[in-house]
């Protein structure tokens, strides 16, 4: 009888339930699977800025959460070495966002994501993400 194999996708899970960032911005994760992620989050009346909308930087950390689950559902503890980001549209009080991120390349202990960021049920583009990652702990 052989030990069955650890699930790679536990190291994303566990990060994802000892986040409390994130299920403070009441994020939701929909989708994990090798290399992605999607999780979503509704604009509430303290996340948007000044103008009305929301703000850049909840935007910012929803594709950034999205990010951390798709780097880490590789069974290696993985962090961000930056990350840049676009804002296309705006999205606004009681929006639901979505951002999925998808592994574009993932060479050695670095890796590259991108992540789009969706408003339901319209679709439109809020912004769009790209994530780099670092493998922190060697197999």
């Amino acid at each position: 009888m052989t030990d069955a194999l650890p699930d790679p996708l536990d190291t994303s899970r566990t990060m994802w339930a000892d986040d409390p960032a994130s299920r403070a911005l009441g994020m939701e994760l929909l989708d994990l699977g090798p290399g992605c992620a999607v999780v979503a989050m509704t604009v509430r009346e303290d996340m948007v800025n000044g103008y009305g909308i929301a703000h850049g930087g909840l935007v910012a950390a929803l594709a950034d959460s999205a990010f951390a689950l798709a780097c880490n559902s590789r069974g290696r503890m993985t962090v961000a070495s930056g990350f840049d980001v676009s804002f296309l549209e705006a999205g606004r009080l009681g929006d639901r966002l979505v951002a999925t991120a998808d592994e574009t390349a993932l060479r050695g202990r670095s890796g590259i994501y991108d992540v789009t960021v969706h408003r339901e049920p319209d679709g439109g583009t809020v912004a769009v993400f790209r994530g780099r990652s670092r493998t922190i702990a060697r197999d």
